[in-house]
């Protein structure tokens, strides 16, 4: 992906974004896990779903990293939503290849 080297979870993230792979997606989620994006938190799995469904899945979202620093994805984001496509920061907290947080901001 551009040459960036990624953590497994964050690779698989966006490999599983990119399919439009909602159970590949959760999958990267750990047990307790949270979402912040658009000002709210999704916590817990159904959450989580809830969220990857209404904000990737539906929307058909294509993620192009541009840079990795600090377990800080810069991408750009592209789909079925107005305006795109955008920037986006993705923060990842990652224990055992699970992300435990994300949390997501324009850039």
């Amino acid at each position: 992906m551009n040459d960036i080297t990624l953590p497994k979870a964050v690779d698989t993230f966006i490999t599983a974004t990119n399919a439009h792979d909602a159970n590949a997606l959760a999958a990267v989620f750990g047990d307790g896990a949270t979402v912040r994006d658009d000002g709210q938190t999704w916590a817990g799995e159904a959450e989580i779903r809830e969220w990857i469904q209404g904000h990737l899945i539906n929307p058909k979202v294509v993620l192009t990293p541009t840079s990795f620093a600090d377990d800080r994805l810069v991408a750009s984001g592209d789909g079925d939503f107005p305006g795109g496509p955008l920037s986006f920061a993705l923060v990842f907290d990652i224990k055992d290849d699970q992300v435990t947080d994300l949390t997501i901001e324009p850039v």
